[in-house]
């Protein structure tokens, strides 16, 4: 069956599996990225290669970036921990230009496949307040694949779709659950341990919690 095909950054977390379930719902042909970049969490990695094989993805890409020998993050560098939930600030979760980097691994992966579609799972409502979760930065971005690529100056435009930018978490996890998506497969902490057990305080353990929360659904992590 020749369906349109689109490129979906997999982290292994909520966000993303519930974008690659909306793709696949609106009939894309759907493949997986995901990003071995030198995180303290490789939990997240399994999760990722689960929730492709749940979800039936074309095909499934990690690919290896060491940015650790940078350092600059709580979720990459060893000397710095990771924090509790923080507000007003950008915190030491932020891992400098990650996003940058993902999106022009998924725009050469997509322009080689001949795909048109890249799909995001950034949010700017329920947030950490990562500068590239934000719209302008989507926006901007676009208009670079479509100025840096052949398939772009050759007329077939590329959209970097990202549709829970404007939802709360409760509003991705109904919509979620709406697609029949299974969120036991998905890891949100940032210092989760080998038995998938989630610590409960990280900024993303506490904005899944409060989303399951206002949802009115069990959350199916297990906090330690």
């Amino acid at each position: 069956m020749n369906m349109t095909k689109a490129v979906i950054l997999l982290s292994g977390g909520l966000d993303s599996s519930t974008v690659l379930a909306a793709a696949r719902a609106q009939g894309y042909s759907c493949y997986a990225i995901s990003f071995n970049y030198g995180q303290k969490n490789k939990v997240e990695l399994k999760a990722a290669q689960e929730i492709a094989q749940y979800l039936k993805v074309a095909d499934h890409k990690i690919i290896n970036i060491d940015l650790g020998n940078m350092g600059g993050s709580a979720l990459i560098d060893s000397t710095i921990p990771i924090p509790r939930a923080s507000k007003g600030q950008i915190p030491a979760t932020y891992v400098p230009a990650r996003n940058t980097i993902f999106l022009a691994f998924a725009l050469g992966w997509a322009e080689i496949l001949g795909a048109q579609d890249i799909f995001i799972g950034v949010n700017s409502i329920d947030y950490s307040g990562y500068p590239d979760c934000r719209p302008e930065f989507i926006n901007t971005f676009e208009q670079l694949a479509n100025l840096a690529t052949k398939i772009g100056i050759e007329g077939k435009k590329i959209r970097i779709q990202a549709p829970l930018m404007n939802l709360s978490k409760e509003e991705i996890i109904k919509q979620g659950i709406a697609l029949g998506l299974d969120y036991s497969y998905t890891i949100s902490c940032y210092q989760v341990d080998n038995e998938r057990r989630a610590c409960g305080i990280c900024d993303a353990c506490t904005l899944r919690k409060k989303g399951f929360l206002k949802a009115g659904i069990k959350d199916p992590t297990v906090y330690y």
